[in-house]
């Protein structure tokens, strides 16, 4: 079973193919294999994402499960 990567690892990792990719200074054979990763790191990144946004989606649900709507979030002063 393939071990777990964070969010915030796996775009860090994509941003760096991207740097790499752009940067024209690889080869066709590694640009195709960073690509592939980069495609295998977005889809899990968008994954990721979406699991986020529906554990938010079910903490403003209320007791009968009707949604409370999103509320915006506000930085305490001073940070």
């Amino acid at each position: 079973m393939p071990e777990e990567i964070k969010f915030e690892d796996a775009l860090k990792k994509l941003e760096k193919i991207v740097e790499t990719l752009e940067s024209g200074d690889v080869g066709l054979d590694d640009s195709l294999k960073k690509y592939e990763e980069g495609v295998r790191l977005l889809r899990l990144c968008t994954i990721k994402l979406e699991e986020a946004e529906k554990k938010i989606e079910v903490l403003t649900k209320d007791k009968n499960g009707k949604a409370t709507g999103t509320k915006e979030f506000n930085k305490p002063e001073g940070k």
